[in-house]
């Protein structure tokens, strides 16, 4: 099984936050995000559903990739887009995809 992890490189490297209604009109966004597959999903997705446009972009990037799972704590628990699941890492209960990938770990 296909995983991703939300590391907000853009987020760190940019140092700037935007709500999602403005990052979908900002120029320097698009500038950012042009050289990116998956930047034409992130921005409709970023207004639509109201996330940030570097949790859409991380979003949108994993499903691109055909990953089914991403590990990520900025989402609401289960919220699935395209074929992937947002898991948080760190919940109490472990998501049964999180439980999958981590059995498959062990197993080597």
């Amino acid at each position: 099984m296909q995983a991703a992890l939300d590391t907000n490189l853009l987020v760190y490297a940019e140092g700037v936050a935007f709500a999602p209604e403005d990052a979908v009109k900002s120029e320097r966004i698009r500038g950012l995000l042009v050289s990116l597959p998956a930047d034409e999903a992130a921005l409709p997705l970023a207004g639509d559903q109201r996330l940030s446009i570097w949790d859409a972009v991380v979003l949108a990037a994993a499903a691109e990739a055909g990953c089914r799972m991403l590990l990520s704590e900025d989402f609401e628990p289960g919220f699935a887009w395209r074929g992937v699941t947002v898991v948080n890492p760190v919940a109490a209960v472990h998501h049964p995809l999180l439980e999958m990938l981590l059995a498959n770990g062990r197993r080597g």
